[in-house]
């Protein structure tokens, strides 16, 4: 599976996890990445490792408005227009129903949904016709997991996002379509579970496939539905969960 050479692909919450797998992945395929996060120290390391002659680095955080239209514009400078966009930046916090803040609202969905607007209405000017929004939603939201119910909120609305985004685009072949990961092993995941060592053991031992997934997994997902090979997909949600949601 490849994405044609001179392509370029715009991965957020690129320095570590899935967003990093995603770029590599997309890389490899192809495609010309960049990647946007918020630490500059990591970005240069993913950079590095991927090749600077098939990635570059942005940093930027995507609650801040000014940082995405410095994304925007510093990509338009370079004369490149975007072909794949793979809005994956988000938080997971933990707050049970009775402990539930208006910060912790705020936060997730600041960072989860006002994210992936901002991402998108700044990525929306440089779109080629033709290209695959692919938005980082979760498994948690047909899956009810106790504590975690702010974060499902917010994955569900962007679910809603792309079936509307699908809608509003599908004149100039943009394809939106929404990937949902299950439990993958990642850094914010060992930040979620800390000192849960046997919590996370018990969610592990709840998936159909018994094992968590490795985060080259989403990201071999990711570069599928930015190729030609899901030419006909918009407004999907895939589950790359290991059974968890359907089964």
């Amino acid at each position: 599976m490849s994405v044609p050479a001179g392509k370029t692909a715009l991965v957020t919450g690129a320095t570590s996890g899935i967003g990093l797998a995603a770029a590599r992945a997309l890389a490899e395929a192809g495609a010309y990445a960049v990647l946007v996060g918020r630490r500059e120290d990591a970005l240069k390391e993913a950079v590095a490792d991927i090749g600077a002659d098939r990635a570059s680095h942005i940093r930027a955080d995507v609650t801040d408005q000014s940082d995405l239209d410095h994304v925007a514009s510093t990509i338009e400078a370079t004369g490149r227009k975007l072909d794949v966009v793979f809005a994956n930046a988000g938080i997971a916090e933990m707050a049970a129903l009775g402990d539930l803040t208006w910060e912790h609202y705020t936060k997730t969905f600041n960072t989860n949904v006002g994210g992936i607007i901002a991402t998108i209405q700044a990525a929306l000017p440089l779109l080629n016709d033709g290209s695959s929004l692919i938005l980082c939603g979760s498994a948690g939201d047909v899956k009810a997991s106790p504590g975690m119910s702010v974060y499902a909120a917010s994955k569900t609305a962007i679910r809603s996002l792309a079936r509307s985004w699908a809608a509003e685009l599908v004149d100039r072949n943009i394809r939106v379509n929404v990937i949902a990961p299950g439990v993958t092993e990642t850094p914010g995941l060992a930040d979620l579970f800390s000192g849960s060592g046997d919590a996370l053991a018990d969610l592990t031992s709840s998936i159909p496939m018994k094992r968590r997934a490795a985060p080259e997994e989403i990201g071999g997902v990711v570069t599928f539905l930015a190729s030609s090979t899901s030419s006909f997909m918009t407004g999907s949600e895939i589950y790359v969960d290991g059974g968890a949601s359907q089964l």
